[in-house]
């Protein structure tokens, strides 16, 4: 079997691949979702669903530093890698050790392909299938929903300290776009830094990401005191950036959230 991975990679196979290493916590959840769970043989700390494999599977590190001597200690057939999520020198790294998969991920025809190439890579086609073919029919759904709401300005908070949003080029910037949430830093590329006390004018919510930085209630108060007309919200952060068999459940989360605004 021959296949390119989603940053141009040539993948050749003889066999399908039995022990997996997954940089990438989105996407050991796919594997998991997919029937995988037995081929997983080495995972992230940050590798939380589902969570049991953190007690089951060995820990190699996070998604920017890892243990490579734990990583060859488990003989791995294939290491999945993410564009974003880990670096181009662990990626050079891991391919010392075998064959890795690179997956880069902006919008949801990303996430479809990587999640068909997984069913091929680990021959679970139809298990592939059926969550391709579920997010299709649950975005299709959703977006005659958002359709009939009206677009609102809002600003997408991953970090503090310094503070610092989502902008263009990001799956979060493209997640906000499907939710008819404009997005005010979208010209501004990845994750910038911003002042809080300068946002844009106009601006009707804020967001407040629950990862990767943990923002709390005192952090909503914090920014609501300063910009008392716009909405201020914790959102669940996993539903915006992690793509894979997540994605399925998320259109329902956007819709209870909007239906909260």
């Amino acid at each position: 079997m021959e296949l390119k991975d989603q940053i141009g990679n040539l993948i050749k196979l003889d066999v399908f691949p039995k022990r997996i290493v997954s940089l990438v916590p989105s996407q050991t959840e796919l594997l998991y979702d997919l029937g995988l769970e037995a081929s997983i043989v080495g995972i992230t700390k940050f590798c939380v669903h589902p969570n049991h494999l953190l007690k089951t599977k060995t820990i190699v590190g996070g998604t920017k530093q890892i243990k490579l001597e734990k990583i060859k200690a488990l003989q791995p057939d294939i290491i999945l890698c993410n564009k974003e999520e880990n670096t181009k020198e662990i990626v050079e790294t891991c391919k010392t050790i075998c064959i890795v998969h690179v997956s880069d991920i902006e919008n949801i025809s990303d996430c479809i392909e990587m999640i068909t190439q997984y069913g091929e890579l680990f021959n679970v086609k139809n298990e592939a299938l059926i969550i391709t073919s579920t997010i299709k029919s649950n975005q299709k759904e959703f977006k005659n929903f958002i359709a009939l709401k009206p677009t609102l300005k809002a600003a997408y908070f991953i970090w503090k300290d310094p503070w610092m949003v989502a902008g263009n080029q990001t799956f979060i910037n493209y997640m906000l776009a499907l939710n008819n949430l404009k997005n005010v830093f979208a010209n501004i590329t990845r994750y910038p830094e911003v002042d809080i006390d300068n946002l844009p004018k106009n601006l009707d919510l804020i967001l407040l990401s629950s990862e990767p930085f943990p923002f709390k209630k005192e952090h909503v108060a914090l920014l609501q005191k300063q910009y008392p007309k716009v909405k201020v919200i914790i959102v669940d952060g996993e539903y915006f950036s992690w793509y894979g068999s997540r994605v399925q459940t998320a259109f329902n989360y956007f819709k209870n959230l909007r239906l909260s605004l």
